[in-house]
């Protein structure tokens, strides 16, 4: 099971995302296409003005009337994307070799990411407008998404039997791979088409500011 996890499953799991990514890109497009609206009212200048306040921290007026869900929601978000990338087991594993992170600083992020998600899983369950919108599959997101990190942290420190705990970490890192273009994760493939989208809609139809 652990040279399986570790070799085949894991390349398999990266395929499918990949492919699964670029399926989804190019189906999204071709519905765009079809639309008699999204495309034709498409403008650059109004894409990247939004985009510019929206990947900046407390660039929205929403941002800014709630500022710990802003630093925790870019925190985690940042955390989540770059601590895999930049472990050097990682790169080790995909065969590559750029800049890596110490391990001290890898500990640090997974915190985040792990305190983060803790933070949005008490927000679902106990802020009764997001709790009116969760459903079992986004708290069972949530929860698959942390699982690499608390199972990577525990694995570091061989708490419980490493090889179990080393192929939880592994297997559960697959299957967020596996999901990402089929479940909500997918946002992060979509995020500039669809504020590019948004920004267009109000600026250049309605003439006012989507931040």
């Amino acid at each position: 099971m652990f040279e399986f996890v570790s070799g085949p499953l894991f390349w398999i799991s990266l395929a499918i995302c990949v492919a699964g990514s670029i399926y989804k890109l190019i189906h999204v497009i071709k519905l765009a296409k079809k639309d008699k609206v999204v495309l034709p009212y498409m403008r650059l200048s109004y894409s990247l003005k939004s985009l510019a306040h929206w990947v900046v921290p407390f660039g929205t007026r929403s941002m800014r009337i709630q500022p710990l869900f802003t630093v925790v929601a870019f925190s985690f978000h940042l955390c989540l994307l770059f601590t895999p990338l930049l472990l050097l087991a990682h790169q080790q594993l995909l065969g590559i070799g750029f800049f890596h992170i110490p391990d001290a600083v890898a500990h640090f992020l997974t915190a985040i990411v792990i305190i983060g998600g803790l933070f949005f899983l008490q927000r679902r369950l106990l802020v009764p407008y997001v709790n009116n919108v969760t459903y079992v599959s986004d708290i069972l997101l949530l929860l698959l998404v942390m699982a690499p990190f608390v199972t990577g942290f525990l694995a570091y420190y061989q708490w419980f039997d490493y090889r179990t705990v080393i192929t939880l970490h592994m297997i559960s890192g697959c299957v967020m791979l596996i999901i990402i273009p089929f479940t909500r994760i997918a946002h992060m493939l979509f995020f500039v088409l669809t504020r590019s989208y948004m920004a267009c809609e109000f600026g250049y139809v309605r003439n006012s500011q989507d931040w």
